[in-house]
This record gives C-alpha cells, sequence and structure tokens, in this order.
C-alpha cells in the first residue's frame, strides 16, 4: 500500500466541501478556486476541478453567471445557492463531529 494512495483519497474525500467553503464568501473564478485549494496544500488541477464544480451546479449547491473578459474568453463565477449555504452549514457539522472523533480515536492511548 502506498501512502501517496491514501493522502490522494484523504483529500478527495473532502474536496467538495472545500470548494463550497472556498465560496461561502461570495463568488469566485475557479483559477481563484484552484489557487485557493492549492495554497492550502490540496493539490488540485484543473482537470478534477471541473467536474466537480459541475456536479455541484448539477445538484443545486452552486450557480454561475458569465463575465465577459477584456483579454481573453468570458469568465464563469460560481457562487453559493441557498441550498448550497444550508448544505455547507451541515458540512461543517459534519466535519466537526469527525474531526473530534478522528482526534479522540488517533491521540488514545491503546490500554488493551
Amino acid at each position: 500500500m502506498k501512502i501517496e494512495n491514501t493522502k490522494a483519497q484523504m483529500r478527495k474525500g473532502v474536496l467538495e466541501f472545500c470548494i463550497l467553503s472556498v465560496l461561502k464568501d461570495g463568488e469566485a473564478y475557479t483559477s481563484d478556486i484552484l489557487e485557493t485549494l492549492k495554497e492550502a496544500k490540496m493539490l488540485v488541477v484543473e482537470g478534477t476541478i471541473y467536474p466537480l464544480l459541475t456536479r455541484l451546479k448539477n445538484a443545486g449547491l452552486l450557480s454561475y453567471r458569465w463575465e465577459e473578459s477584456t483579454g481573453g474568453p468570458p469568465r464563469k463565477y460560481y457562487e453559493l445557492t441557498q441550498k448550497g449555504k444550508l448544505f455547507l452549514t451541515e458540512l461543517n457539522d459534519t466535519w466537526a463531529e469527525l474531526q473530534q472523533a478522528v482526534n479522540k480515536v488517533t491521540s488514545e492511548k491503546n490500554t488493551r
């Protein structure tokens, strides 16, 4: 078993949560979302994020708008819908519970 595969699976499992969290303060262009995730060491590539954004949009969690660009093609800006905001609130609660559980398990001394 390779550690890199396990680490990649762990990141992949929280990527949608992270994308929604990036958008909690307002709309963002895809490259801005990618940059924020990369700065957090999420190691995301464009080929990964576009299908995720589409899936989140199709689930009604995101909406987007087009904006003309002076230096190229129009840009698509994503933002959370009301449903997306509620979903993110639930994920935040779940993440806090999960984090607490994992911390408890990984920090407990083995008493067996």
